[in-house]
C-alpha cells in the first residue's frame, strides 16, 4: 500500500491574471517548475473578472506536498490565487491605511500580511501626492478564508500598531453604521 502523500491527486487552481503579453505563460513556469502536470487550461479571455483581470483554472495532477509548493510557488511569483483546491478565498475584505507606508516598507509590511495571515492581497492602490517620504496612503483588498476575517483584522490592526499606521476598517456584518 502506498503512503497516500506520495500520492498523486488531481487538483485545480483559479487564478486572475493581468491581460498583458506572457501572463499565462508567467503563470504556468511554477507549476512546471515544483513537479505539477497539465491537464487542462480554461483560459477566459473574453470574461473579465471585476478587477480587469482574467479568469484562469489549470488543473494539474501532483502529489499534495508539491501542490503546496506549486501553490506557494505561484504566491511568490505575484500570481493572484483564487482557489487552489479546496481552499476557497470566499471573503473579500478592502481596507485603508494612511500614515508613513513606504518609509515603513510596504514591501515588508505586505510581507507580513502574507505571514501572519490565511488572506492573500489582491488589489493594492497607493497614493502619495506630496511624494513617498510624506504620509501616504493605500487601499489594500484581500481574499480571505470563510470565517476569517476576524482573525485577518486582528492582524492587520497589529502589523498597523507595530509600523505607527492607521488603518481604516470595513464595517463587518453585524456592525452598526
Amino acid at each position: 500500500m502506498s503512503d497516500s502523500t506520495d500520492e498523486v491527486r488531481a487538483y485545480t487552481v483559479r487564478l486572475e491574471l493581468v491581460d498583458e503579453p506572457g501572463e499565462l505563460l508567467r503563470a504556468l513556469h511554477p507549476i512546471a517548475d515544483n513537479g505539477g502536470n497539465l491537464l487542462s487550461i480554461f483560459h477566459e479571455r473574453g470574461n473579465l473578472t471585476p478587477r480587469g483581470h482574467i479568469p484562469v483554472e489549470v488543473d494539474l495532477e501532483a502529489t499534495p506536498e508539491r501542490f503546496d509548493e506549486i501553490v506557494d510557488a505561484l504566491r511568490e511569483a505575484g500570481i493572484n490565487v483564487i482557489q487552489a483546491g479546496t481552499q476557497h478565498y470566499s471573503e473579500s475584505l478592502t481596507i485603508v491605511v494612511s500614515g508613513h507606508i513606504v518609509d515603513s516598507d510596504l514591501s515588508h509590511t505586505l510581507s507580513r500580511i502574507r505571514e501572519t495571515t490565511d488572506a492573500t492581497v489582491t488589489d493594492l492602490s497607493l497614493s502619495a501626492p506630496e511624494g513617498t517620504e510624506d504620509v501616504s496612503s493605500a487601499r489594500l483588498r484581500l481574499a480571505t478564508e470563510e470565517g476569517e476575517a476576524d482573525s485577518t483584522l486582528a492582524a492587520l490592526r497589529d502589523i498597523a500598531a507595530a509600523k505607527d499606521l492607521r488603518l481604516v476598517e470595513p464595517l463587518t456584518v453585524g456592525d452598526a453604521a
